[in-house]
């Protein structure tokens, strides 16, 4: 369990930057090398390829080099990690939502009848 949410932690660690989120969304498209993968940004190559290398300890992107181009895909199984807690953290809290409903509109039936 505690690996498990060491993972997490790390992975929305990663995703908490803009710059993270938009390679992802970009490799959501397909594959890219580094180089195209650094366009948008205006940083130094070594600063981007900080982000590059994040995204890569935590596994949600992975890289292959050929020749002299490296080429960064997604790793989708962190992101049905990711997909597995937020599911989970949705069904906790529409059953609580739902508990409230029937709460407040039994309340409101033993209003309704009490007047």
């Amino acid at each position: 369990m505690d690996y498990y949410s060491h993972q997490l932690d790390s992975i929305f660690l990663a995703l908490a930057d803009p710059t993270r989120r938009a390679v992802i969304g970009r490799l959501g498209t397909g594959p890219a090398s580094i180089s195209d993968l650094a366009k948008p940004f205006a940083m130094a190559l070594p600063s981007f390829m900080k982000h590059i290398h994040l995204l890569e300890e935590t596994g949600l992107i992975e890289t292959k080099k050929q020749g002299r181009v490296r080429t960064c895909t997604l790793e989708k199984k962190r992101f049905a990690m990711v997909e597995g807690w937020l599911s989970a953290q949705r069904a906790i809290w529409e059953a609580r939502t739902d508990r409230l409903e029937a709460f407040v509109t039994a309340t409101q039936s033993k209003e309704e009848k009490s007047q």
